[in-house]
């Protein structure tokens, strides 16, 4: 049997496979989108099949909705071809329990779904219906940035700037312009609304649209009004949002479990652009999303399926409790010493008790006396659930690799972040010993050598280029001093989020490098020694 609408018409086998069928009117929910629609969402990635797609399924199973979603794609084409419209827009979700049970069921509330390049004029229909409420994105963090690491616009960010929003090429370029086209059509306002895991998404979506905005009012081809109308709060918002659920690739071992269901065609794609695609999607249970309240044209009553929707400042601190403190560090210091100790699962590398000790003392012990209490999400909680069940949880076929992938992006916020409230409160950051740790790790990482002293693929990360070629010709076995190839690193603000000099903590980076580097084997023994010195190893 393969996925597809005919197909979930022979309820008996998907019953017999314990796989759940959808509890509405599919079809009618299809016809009411396509009349009225309500919620696009751009990035059709993996998160998305997990997560919105399944919040808006809970609100047409509840009869609390009558539409569903549009899924729209705007960097990878081949994830609608292959992962969409090949299976009439139906995903298998597979979640993961802490119990070693997996629930599985079929995800059916993507009513369509288009590709920004080939539906342009579908997508401007649909940005001109009044019933739009919501244009949401899960694009990643880079798929946020206009310039290069020189300040320089972007190849196709430059062309859509000249070439205004009659002929956009870039992702950022072409939402513009779809809201360009909303502006001129006199639609309703409107909620973009970034599900992306960074900091103060909302802002960064808001300057890229605003970025676009300004230079098209300014070289004339804009309408009249449209910065006005991109920058008035009250027609177009762009709350922040924070997103909390691991989302794995798609799994060989859940391929092979469909397929023994007799479920066809599950074996994850990989495409052209380097995206791992499959007809199910696996994920943990566990998931929060908390968004501002901020919804000029309406929305969905998305609170029924678990969204926490609160003010600008809760969000910001439930974000920073996550992604600077007690989760995203976490992860980032599993997936470099994972990679380093040779590990291939999140789950096995957390059955090293020197690591948990270590994202232990990260987390307790660093970020916990440091973070404000968000009130709805008790941080304490939180950091316990994430070490005690989530990372562990061995049914996760996380990687420490798809961690590790943009590293230099996410240190500075998972990191940064927290060592500049140290300095702003008055704390000596000089004084920490785990996340310095973490940045000797991460830069012995960089050299692709394990710490048995066999090569390894270093993770993508669009400033991989640089940063090897300031550490080229370090080898395992030598012994410094490296600090002419470390200082243009450590001092650069873009990696760190500070200039780790000037907090102290660039000779104790340095430092630890250096023994890291000294001969194989030397990494376990400087977070051995480490832990130990700190009186984590008890």
């Amino acid at each position: 049997m393969r996925l597809s609408d005919e197909a979930l018409k022979s309820r008996v086998f998907w019953e017999k496979a314990g796989i759940s069928l959808p509890r509405f009117d599919r079809k009618a929910m299809i016809a009411a989108t396509d009349a009225a629609p309500k919620w696009i969402h751009f990035g059709a990635g993996n998160i998305f099949r997990a997560f919105p797609v399944a919040l808006a399924q809970s609100l047409l199973e509840q009869e609390l909705e009558t539409t569903g979603i549009i899924a729209a794609e705007g960097y990878d084409g081949e994830i609608i071809d292959k992962c969409f419209t090949a299976f009439d827009n139906l995903t298998i979700l597979v979640t993961f329990k802490t119990n070693g049970t997996t629930e599985k069921k079929i995800i059916a509330s993507v009513a369509s779904s288009l590709r920004m390049n080939r539906d342009i004029e579908k997508l401007k229909e649909l940005f001109a219906s009044p019933s739009l409420q919501i244009a949401s994105f899960t694009i990643t963090e880079k798929g946020y940035t206009l310039t290069d690491k020189n300040g320089a616009l972007l190849p196709e960010i430059a062309h859509d700037i000249e070439a205004g929003p009659g002929s956009s090429k870039s992702y950022l370029g072409g939402i513009t312009a779809l809201c360009h086209e909303r502006f001129i059509r006199g639609a309703p306002d409107l909620a973009l609304v970034s599900m992306d895991n960074c900091s103060h998404n909302g802002d960064k979506l808001f300057a890229a649209v605003e970025t676009f905005a300004k230079r098209w009012t300014a070289n004339g081809a804009a309408a009249a009004g449209f910065l006005d109308y991109v920058r008035d709060k009250n027609k177009l918002s762009f709350p922040w949002t924070m997103i909390d659920k691991i989302t794995p690739r798609p799994d060989e071992a859940v391929s092979a479990m469909l397929a023994s269901c007799g479920i066809q065609d599950t074996q994850p794609q990989v495409t052209e652009k380097n995206t791992y695609i499959a007809p199910f999607v696996n994920a943990e249970e566990t998931q929060y999303l908390v968004i501002e309240d901020s919804f000029p044209n309406g929305r969905p009553a998305l609170e029924k399926a678990g969204v926490l929707f609160t003010d600008r400042e809760t969000v910001n601190r439930v974000e920073k409790m996550k992604v600077s403190a007690c989760l995203n560090p976490l992860h980032t210091a599993l997936a470099v010493f994972g990679c380093l100790f040779g590990y291939t699962r999140i789950s096995e590398a957390m059955k090293d008790a020197s690591l948990v000790k270590l994202v232990e003392g990260i987390g307790y012990t660093e970020s916990l006396p440091v973070v404000t209490d968000p009130l709805v999400i008790n941080p304490k909680e939180y950091i316990d659930e994430v070490i005690k069940t989530r990372l562990p949880n061995p049914f996760i076929p996380d990687t420490p690799q798809r961690i590790a992938a943009d590293s230099s992006l996410k240190i500075p916020i998972r990191f940064g972040e927290t060592i500049k409230v140290y300095i702003n409160s008055g704390k000596n950051p000089a004084e920490l010993e785990f996340i310095p740790l973490v940045f000797s790790g991460w830069l012995r990482y960089l050299l692709g050598i394990d710490d048995e002293g066999n090569r390894f693929n270093v993770s993508p990360d669009p400033n991989y280029e640089s940063l090897n070629n300031a550490l080229l010709g370090v080898k395992i076995g030598e012994t410094g001093p490296f600090h002419d190839k470390l200082e243009p690193i450590l001092s650069n603000p873009v990696f760190f989020g500070v200039n780790l000099y000037e907090t102290g903590l660039g000779i104790k980076v340095e430092e630890g490098f250096t023994e890291m580097t000294a001969a194989p084997g030397a990494v376990r023994k400087v977070l051995v020694k480490t832990l130990e010195f700190s009186g984590n190893m008890d």
